[in-house]
């Protein structure tokens, strides 16, 4: 007797029967040593009744370590390569051997040993070709986060928390788009709610971010801070009830603390205008990763590991009211700033199409424009491809750059409603020389660009005018 289809299959029923899932998403230092994966292991503890799925980074500077070993092969410097290999071996063995159980310590030596073998036949093949191709970059890479989940999931076990650990890569499919691959979003969400529910339902499930593969089995990367990216694939994938991203901050704050220590945190913010602030650089949170929780209606929470009981930041799909005109000031240093000029253009149409056409082909891309009948100025902040840029662009007009610029931009829903917010900012940064200025867009940003050297003081002068008195509904 066959199946009846229109009765919903084991793994939906599943799904529907835990849709308090939660996804918990730990960055590299939140997992950056034992004492850091102890941590994580009370917080996920304390909220295992939610059914968490766990998703962690690297460990530490893994990552970067990685990527230096390959750049030493590529360079002939095998003694270095194979000293570092040897050094981040010694790392992970250290750290976990404090948090792994006495039982599952032969399993851990054999898997470090069949991962840091495969490892070095990896970077000796590099050596060999001298070259390092985009897919051999996701191969090196995706080391870190692939030790780091098993570490973890071993380390739950030692704190009293049953674990099962998940290759990401059996279920994020994407293109082959090499280290910033996109996801297949149809055939992913089906892998993750098929697999996942029925494994949350007994025990902890713990995945690596930024890493996934192709159709075919050929491991990808979703680009450098990607493991958040990953979390809300998930919770989208299993219609989980929040995402939750495990930083080293209290949540989203109304400066740039590496700029402007003592910002307010922010309780509540949009999506919007959580994606407004990570393009234009706040670090705390992925740029992409509001994506798939925006379409799923799923509130996407920024805490802090180190002070688990600070609410942090909630961000939701609605507005949030607030009567402050801003809610943040996100800052983008390293930009440069081109200008275009050509009397030849003026009346003549297609300019800007021809421009764009070349920052398009050279895949670079731009995020400030203003302009005028013969002139247009931009900023980016990928300077790889600037000189043949610059060539195709002095066929038909006259190009400078201007290195070593930021963007400084506010961001905040009642920007669009409020008068004189562009006079306030020119108010408060008098003194200072503003070399653009963008709003209306967006209607949630008004950005400038300033000398890098200025940016603190840009900030804290708007900051003084923006936050000198707080909505206590939206900030703490």
């Amino acid at each position: 007797m066959g199946r009846d289809e229109s009765r919903p299959g084991r793994h939906e029923c599943l799904r529907r029967e835990f849709t308090d899932m939660s996804v918990m998403k730990f960055g590299r230092t939140s997992v950056e040593s034992a004492a850091a994966i102890e941590r994580v292991a009370a917080i996920v503890k304390a909220r295992a009744e939610r059914h968490p799925i766990v998703v962690v980074s690297a460990m530490g500077k893994t990552t970067n370590t990685l990527l230096a070993i390959a750049q030493a092969a590529i360079d002939g410097k095998r003694e270095n390569y194979l000293r570092q290999l040897h050094d981040l071996r010694d790392f992970h063995s250290r750290e976990a051997r404090r948090v792994v159980p006495l039982a599952h310590r032969a399993e851990l030596d054999r898997t470090l040993d069949d991962h840091f073998q495969e490892m070095t036949e990896l970077v000796k093949g590099i050596a060999v070709i001298g070259e390092l191709t985009p897919r051999s970059i996701d191969a090196i890479s995706s080391y870190g986060e692939r030790l780091s989940s098993y570490i973890v999931a071993l380390a739950f076990e030692h704190f009293g928390l049953p674990a099962a650990h998940v290759d990401s890569r059996r279920l994020i499919v994407t293109d082959h788009r090499h280290t910033q691959a996109t996801p297949l979003f149809a055939k992913t969400y089906k892998r993750l709610v098929e697999v996942l529910p029925p494994i949350a339902a007994e025990k902890v499930v713990v995945m690596g971010g930024f890493i996934a593969s192709t159709e075919e089995g050929v491991t990808t990367t979703l680009g450098r801070g990607g493991s958040d990216f990953t979390a809300s694939i998930v919770g989208a994938g299993v219609g989980a009830k929040e995402i939750q991203i495990w930083t080293d901050v209290d949540g989203m704050l109304t400066a740039d603390p590496t700029i402007l220590p003592g910002g307010h945190r922010v309780k509540t913010i949009s999506f919007a205008e959580a994606a407004e602030l990570a393009y234009f650089g706040a670090k705390v949170l992925h740029p992409s990763t509001v994506i798939p929780a925006v379409e799923r209606n799923i509130p996407v929470l920024i805490l802090n590991s180190r002070r688990p009981d600070v609410p942090g930041t909630r961000i939701v799909s609605g507005t949030v009211h607030c009567n402050n005109a801003v809610k943040s000031i996100a800052c983008k240093r390293k930009i440069t700033l081109v200008n275009i000029h050509s009397t030849r253009m003026l009346m003549a149409h297609g300019f800007l199409r021809r421009i764009f056409e070349i920052f398009d082909r050279h895949e670079t891309p731009v995020d400030m424009v203003a302009t005028s009948e013969v002139s247009v100025s931009l900023t980016i902040d990928n300077t790889g491809q600037t000189r043949r840029i610059c060539e195709e662009l002095s066929e038909f007009s006259e190009v400078s750059m201007e290195p070593e610029q930021a963007i400084v931009c506010l961001v905040g829903e009642n920007i669009r409603y409020t008068p004189g917010v562009a006079a306030r900012v020119f108010n408060a940064l008098r003194g200072l020389n503003i070399r653009m200025i963008s709003q209306g867009a967006s209607l949630l940003n008004l950005s400038v660009v300033v000398a890098e050297k200025d940016l603190r003081n840009a900030v804290e002068s708007l900051h003084t005018e923006f936050f000198s008195e707080l909505d206590p509904e939206v900030f703490e």
